[in-house]
């Protein structure tokens, strides 16, 4: 099933209206800026009409932690994230197939079409992650569907696989059975997928 994916685990713009006057930057003697003349409450102001920028507080957060090494972690986190969430919707599409296959053989068959489909669509994307990338997908998984990825080894490919890739990962210093605390040991992760899901990396 999905133990494949589990396992190889601001710039200024100038508007032109009628009532318009040129002025010319000092420090910028080939730049000209188009300021309106714009009513307010009856007295003529001058006004540019910019972008919107937004500023975050990363200081408070980040303070003593490596620029280099939040850069890192950014790197790291766009990179497998969106991993954990094929995970949990791909987990969520086997559940409600498998409510509606009751023969045993046909579900032993299912699982095992699915299981060649995801080795065929992400095997080689997920080989060239890092272990540094295995570690933050593991925890992502759970984070995704409340359940650790030796749980759901254990549940669809039963606790003697469980336990045998369990030690195939701690041979890479990994752990199956680690679970995500977004406001503990996570707190970092968390803050950067808060920063992706909003658009702002």
């Amino acid at each position: 099933m999905l133990t494949i994916i589990i396992l190889m685990s601001a710039s200024v713009t100038g508007f032109s209206q009628i009532d318009t006057t040129k002025h010319k930057a000092d420090s910028l003697p080939d730049k000209f800026y188009i300021i309106q003349n714009v009513d307010r409450e009856g007295e003529k102001l001058p006004e540019i009409e910019i972008k919107e920028v937004t500023i975050s507080g990363k200081k408070g957060i980040f303070e003593g932690y490596q620029q280099w090494r939040y850069d890192r972690m950014v790197y790291n986190v766009k990179k497998v994230y969106p991993y954990s969430l094929i995970v949990r919707n791909k987990l969520k599409e086997v559940n409600d197939s498998l409510t509606r296959i009751t023969d045993e053989k046909e579900r032993k068959k299912y699982l095992k079409d699915i299981e060649k489909q995801v080795f065929r669509d992400y095997e080689d994307e997920i080989r060239n992650m890092t272990i540094t990338q295995g570690k933050i997908l593991i925890r992502l998984i759970d984070r995704e569907t409340a359940s650790t990825s030796y749980d759901l080894i254990r549940e669809y490919r039963g606790r003697i696989s469980a336990s045998f890739w369990q030690g195939v990962a701690r041979i890479f210093g990994t752990n199956l059975r680690d679970t995500y605390d977004p406001v503990g040991d996570d707190i970092f992760i968390e803050f950067i997928i808060r920063e992706i899901e909003a658009g702002k990396i």
